[in-house]
């Protein structure tokens, strides 16, 4: 895996950043795709680089197609080849469905769902040039349960997890498996956004099965899993890492 390369958008901090690590950590040279925190990218950077790899690092809104295409072609220029897409960057208004504007549905539906399809339509052609590749999406269970203020992104995740079956089904003949992680809730940066989340976290606590809230680590092991030989005949699904939390739902 000396030579292989990972695309993680939104990898400056959270979960991002830990699948970013991880992956340097497991041979990868990594792009760390970062929207407006550069100097959390830079300290991402510097800490694969620390784990002796190599690191680009592209500021690029996933929303707007054309940055897509120029951070894809960045990467060409430094790398040569793509050989995973992690489509983690994700954003959103949270409010009631009622209280949405129209501004608030695009800003999240462009960033948390026009992001996968063109992503992936430019780490494809990458990944077809080397033999084949896998794509994993980051979702939540927004996308399958009502969660309080949660409309815009629930509706986006959905729409991520229906475009990774279409993906998977179509992208197969390349060698690219296509598959996506909905995670619990995890106490990052992007739940701090939330105007419920101290409540969001009490519940995760008391209400999770598995009997503690679901952390970073969770979610990149079951990324590192999806991405390994070992998940070959795994496509186009979503893998709930909740410590059961969705069951009582």
């Amino acid at each position: 895996m000396s030579e292989k390369v990972a695309v993680v958008t939104g990898s400056s901090r959270g979960i991002g950043k830990a699948i970013a690590l991880r992956l340097a950590k497991e041979g990868y040279d990594i792009v760390v795709n970062y929207a407006r925190s550069k100097e959390a990218a830079l300290q991402t950077a510097q800490e694969i680089e620390a784990l002796g790899r190599k690191a680009l690092v592209v500021k690029a809104n996933v929303g707007d197609v054309e940055k897509i295409k120029a951070m894809f072609a960045q990467v060409d220029e430094a790398f040569g080849r793509v050989d995973v897409l992690i489509n983690n960057a994700a954003s959103g208004v949270l409010r009631p469905a009622m209280e949405l504007a129209e501004s608030h549905w695009d800003w999240t539906m462009d960033i948390n769902s026009k992001a996968l399809l063109f992503c992936a339509q430019e780490a494809a052609k990458r990944m077809e040039k080397v033999g084949g590749g896998k794509i994993v999406s980051i979702s939540s269970l927004g996308s399958i349960r009502y969660l309080e203020n949660y409309t815009a992104v629930g509706v986006s995740k959905a729409a991520v997890e229906s475009l990774t079956r279409y993906l998977a089904v179509e992208l197969a003949p390349k060698n690219i498996s296509v598959n996506a992680v909905s995670g619990g809730a995890v106490d990052t940066d992007a739940l701090k956004h939330f105007p419920n989340r101290e409540e969001l976290l009490a519940d995760a606590v008391a209400k999770t099965p598995a009997g503690r809230m679901v952390k970073p680590e969770d979610i990149v092991n079951a990324v590192m899993f999806l991405l390994s030989d070992q998940a070959e005949m795994i496509r186009g699904q979503t893998i709930i890492v909740d410590g059961g939390r969705s069951l009582l739902l």
